[in-house]
């Protein structure tokens, strides 16, 4: 009798269940309802337990992109203003193709992918450079200084989502592939540098260890060098007392 009791509960708690739909924000998200009629999207993290960030032992600043531009400190950490990210670099290497890519009609197939999956103006590609031979791709996306409209941020981040093939939505199928003189290019590679309004506040100090240990390296290397060189000449210097002095014959 407890068995069926049992099976029934499950049998109802997996029904309330596929009554929620999917979470069409996140795919990784689980909907469900929480002693609620109504559904919700929750997002587990680590074992499955929400993480807590203690920021009185370690925090940075960012910029607008989310990207870390000081030296990491304690709670005290004085970030006074968000500041802009304004112009962004895209590096991508793509997929081997069967024939050539010109520049202009790659400029022009980027523009109108990035307008289309992302709503960018495609006349903010300030530059775009091509190698053929390494398949690369450079290409600079800027927005004027103050403008606040366009967040180049989160069009970094979606881009390398699809590039990498993590998309955040259910269609794993929509990689980010461009029609480029007749046939389709996709990408292998991509990295993302960012450029704020402001330079950012990073110092020395973190590298300081490093920066020792090198030295350190380097001194035991030298003195090494020469202690070898030392044992060197004088193991020559042996061997030419040891040789044995011979007379010459007479003429």
């Amino acid at each position: 009798m407890k068995l069926w009791i049992f099976l029934l509960v499950a049998g109802c708690a997996t029904l309330v269940t596929a009554q929620c739909p999917l979470c069409n924000t996140m795919k990784w998200g689980r909907c469900e309802q929480n002693g609620s009629p109504q559904c919700s999207c929750t997002l587990l993290t680590g074992n499955g337990d929400p993480v807590n960030i203690d920021c009185s032992t370690l925090c940075w600043c960012v910029n607008s992109a989310g990207v870390r531009r000081s030296d990491k400190g304690d709670k005290n950490i004085n970030c006074t203003t968000l500041v802009e990210t304004y112009w962004i670099r895209f590096q991508l290497t793509h997929k081997e193709v069967s024939g050539s890519i010109n520049d202009k009609d790659l400029k022009n197939a980027f523009g109108a992918e990035m307008k289309s999956r992302y709503s960018l103006d495609p006349s903010l590609i300030d530059d775009l450079q091509y190698d053929p031979d390494a398949r690369m791709i450079v290409m600079d996306v800027k927005k004027p200084k103050g403008e606040r409209t366009t967040d180049l941020g989160r069009i970094a981040y979606y881009m390398e989502k699809d590039v990498k093939v993590l998309p955040l939505f259910y269609n794993d199928t929509n990689k980010f592939i461009t029609k480029v003189s007749g046939q389709n290019v996709g990408m292998e590679k991509i990295l993302v540098y960012y450029v704020d309004e402001v330079a950012p506040t990073f110092t020395m100090k973190n590298l300081s260890g490093g920066i020792i240990a090198v030295i350190v390296v380097v001194v035991l290397v030298v003195v090494l060098g020469l202690l070898l060189l030392f044992f060197y000449r004088r193991q020559q210097k042996k061997k030419y007392k040891k040789t044995p002095q011979r007379e010459l014959d007479n003429m």
